[in-house]
């Protein structure tokens, strides 16, 4: 009897520790949304021909969707804040577990920071790394991202790292207990919102303009990884005004484009052609571009990916359809 009772005992605490680490875990579905973009992904068909990985500069500014609607391209963005490039490659790795994509986009600006820049902090790596599913892939990225304050086991017991949170529990909290709320659309974060560029971001000298040589290390396993499955690698730059990009920056990331024959498309310098308006198409003045700057970037890019890399036709797909569907009536 005691040790039934041992038993039951043992039980009990198991379930309440489990649903503590629930509860106490950030839900990311009406606050700090950016949290939740990343799981999304496990939920959707996995037959996307054009695969986006990097930071905001691709949440926030190409949309999945309009491709579609444009050139019946389905294409999905697996990006977080702040993606550093060692977290684009994990991401990669995982997401070729799922699906082999014809094409592979990735946003360089990620490329200026090293594992050693004050970019790097718990709470950009939480956002990226908390939502991911358990596999080879998200100990590796655990590991490579950690800060000094960080411990892998605080990402295997959140209520190690968010036992403080109880004084601060939502409505929320209690509401996406048990289920995710979906804040994307194929991984694009919609914003409305309008603040227009006033200044121009500044062009501060810096100590070096030399990318990190382990940025140079995870940008090779990246094309590696590309090469092995057959995808075609496809370097962009967003057209975000912030921060600001160096030409020295530009000159090295054509030379390794060059060097390895894959593709690089500059779209900051194409905005002109974009017809890109920083007083209406951004919403924090240039960091990101609006629903209606988006809107004209994903047009201009599905175009040059329909052309160039063979993708297919996919217009009339039910399950998108009722996607296009639902994505228009959310930005109605």
């Amino acid at each position: 009897m005691k040790k039934l009772i041992t038993v039951l005992i043992l039980i009990l605490f198991i379930l309440i520790f489990i649903f503590l680490n629930m509860l106490l875990k950030p839900k990311y579905a009406e606050t700090l949304v950016e949290g939740s973009m990343i799981s999304q992904y496990y939920t959707e068909p996995k037959d996307h021909e054009v695969i986006f990985i990097g930071d905001c500069e691709v949440y926030a500014n190409f949309s999945p969707m309009v491709m579609y609607e444009q050139e019946g391209i389905k294409a999905y963005v697996r990006g977080s804040s702040q993606q550093m490039i060692w977290q684009s490659y994990y991401i990669l790795k995982e997401t070729l577990k799922y699906e082999i994509p014809k094409v592979v986009v990735l946003n360089v600006n990620s490329m200026r920071y090293g594992k050693d820049s004050n970019e790097v902090s718990e709470a950009y790596n939480r956002l990226t790394i908390d939502n991911m599913k358990w596999s080879k892939e998200k100990v590796d990225i655990i590991n490579e991202s950690m800060t000094d304050d960080e411990t892998f086991i605080s990402y295997v017991f959140p209520i190690l790292r968010y036992h403080s949170r109880f004084d601060k529990l939502t409505t929320e909290d209690l509401k996406y207990l048990f289920h995710r709320k979906n804040n994307t659309y194929n991984g694009f974060l919609i914003n409305k919102n309008i603040k227009p560029v006033k200044n121009l971001p500044t062009k501060r000298k810096l100590a070096t303009y030399e990318f990190n040589e382990e940025c140079y290390d995870y940008l090779n396993k990246i094309t590696e990884l590309c090469k092995q499955n057959e995808i075609k690698l496809v370097l962009i730059k967003a057209p975000s005004l912030y921060p600001y990009w160096y030409d020295e920056y530009e000159e090295q990331i054509i030379n390794y484009a060059k060097e390895n024959n894959i593709d690089y498309y500059n779209l900051l310098n194409k905005k002109e052609e974009i017809e890109i308006d920083y007083s209406v198409d951004t919403y924090d003045g240039g960091l990101h571009l609006n629903l209606t700057g988006a809107t004209k970037l994903s047009k201009y890019f599905s175009k040059i990916l329909k052309e160039t890399y063979n993708l297919t036709d996919y217009s009339g797909d039910k399950v998108y359809n009722q996607k296009l569907k639902d994505y228009k009536e959310a930005i109605q």
